[in-house]
Formats: C-alpha cells, sequence, structure tokens
C-alpha cells in the first residue's frame, strides 16, 4: 500500500469517525430546553445595557501577534543553531548560514518596519 493511499485512508477515517461521535452524542445525549431565558447570559441578577461584549483595542491584538511571530523566529533559530555545525562536516555550511541570514534578514525588516510605523506604540 503506499503511502498516499494510507494517508487519504487515514484522513478518511478520521473524518467519518468524528462526524460518527457527533451524530451518536446527538442522539444519547440530554435533550435540553432551549428557551430565550436559558440561552441568555447570567449576569448576576444586573440587566444588561445591551452590550454584550466588552470591546478591546486593537493595540492589543497588534501586540500578541508580533510577540507570536518574532517568538517563532527564535524557535527557528536554536535548532538551526543546534544542528549547524553537522552542516558544515558535510559541506553545506555556507548554504545553510545564507538561508538563515536571509531569514534574519528578512526579520529585522519587519523589526524595523514596526519601529518605523509605531506599531509597538501605546499612544
Amino acid at each position: 500500500m503506499s503511502p498516499l493511499v494510507a494517508t487519504v485512508f487515514l484522513a478518511l477515517f478520521v473524518t467519518g469517525f468524528g462526524f460518527l461521535l457527533v451524530f451518536v452524542a446527538s442522539i444519547l445525549g440530554p435533550k435540553t430546553n432551549q428557551s430565550k431565558v436559558k440561552k441568555m447570559a447570567y449576569e448576576c441578577g444586573l440587566t444588561s445595557d445591551g452590550a454584550d461584549r466588552s470591546k478591546i483595542p486593537v493595540k492589543f491584538y497588534l501586540t500578541a501577534i508580533l510577540f507570536i511571530l518574532f517568538d517563532i523566529e527564535i524557535i527557528f533559530l536554536y535548532p538551526w543553531a543546534v544542528a549547524y555545525q553537522d552542516y558544515v562536516s558535510e559541506g553545506a555550511g555556507w548554504f545553510i548560514f545564507s538561508s538563515m541570514f536571509v531569514f534574519v534578514l528578512i526579520f529585522i525588516f519587519g523589526l524595523f518596519w514596526e519601529i518605523k510605523s509605531n506599531a509597538l506604540e501605546w499612544e
């Protein structure tokens, strides 16, 4: 059996099993009262002012995304640094170094762009 056939079979099996679990849960699960009062959020007896969600400023999302982006850069740099000596002994040191140099250059360019566009400013 080829790896492609095995992969397609596994994907179909997992998808089918997921649908089967949802179907069985809908049949055997408890039937609840889905009235309007039951679906409302519990507010400790206080009446709602109509605003269901609080607005979070975009700067928090931007800071989180930038943190994740640069954190992923560090995650890629560490294994490269650990395995770099093996590539040098195999003769592929310059290729691996130049590819990582381009990778780091792109991120340095991104950091300068963030600073220039004031993406890290809070006011």
